[in-house]
Formats: C-alpha cells, sequence, structure tokens
C-alpha cells in the first residue's frame, strides 16, 4: 500500500513479551497497530503524545519510514516494528521523544 505517512503522534506499543517502546507514527498507522492488538501480533498500543510539532527530526525520521516501509494492507498477518539504525535516524529518534517528553 502506497501513502505518505505525515508523522504527527506518538504511540507506546506493548510487545507480546510485555517489553515496551515509541513510535512515531500517524492516526493511519495507529488504526493498524489496534488491528495487530486485536489480532494478537502486539498486546496493546496506546497514543501518548498527539499533535507533535513538525520538526526538523520529524521530517527527517518520517522521510525514512516514508522510503523504507510499506504500509500495511488492512489484511496484514505481522505486525513490523520500525528500525531505528545507529546514526542520523535514531539521533531523530531520540530528539523527538526527548522534544516531546516522552520516554
Amino acid at each position: 500500500m502506497t501513502r505518505y505517512q505525515t508523522l504527527d503522534l506518538i504511540e507506546q506499543i506493548t510487545r507480546l513479551d510485555g517489553s515496551q517502546y515509541f513510535e512515531v507514527s500517524d492516526m493511519f498507522m495507529n488504526g493498524r497497530a489496534e488491528l495487530a492488538a486485536i489480532r494478537g501480533m502486539i498486546k496493546e498500543v496506546r497514543i501518548v503524545q498527539l499533535n507533535i510539532a513538525h520538526t526538523k527530526a520529524v521530517q527527517a525520521y518520517e522521510k525514512y519510514i516514508n522510503e523504507t516501509y510499506e504500509m500495511p494492507p488492512e489484511n496484514f498477518t505481522k505486525w513490523v516494528e520500525w528500525d531505528k539504525p545507529v546514526g542520523p535516524i535514531h539521533d531523530a529518534y531520540e530528539e523527538i521523544l526527548k522534544t516531546n517528553h516522552v520516554g
């Protein structure tokens, strides 16, 4: 599914093993995460910050996500956790969390 994601929220995802991570996302992907929870691919998802500022860090992370991942169709069968490779992408991700007082 090709759809450009404009990232504007932060959610907390609980994996099946109970560990948690934060993701910079949008309402479309939050809906997919809710489906993943219903289907037993993850335990839970909750939005922790809405309407985050579209900073340079968000724009860099957003560009990486859109170039690296396909957005799942409604009938997806596996939850894909987005990688945050060491370097500029991981730094942008960490800056987003810090700027929004999350984590």
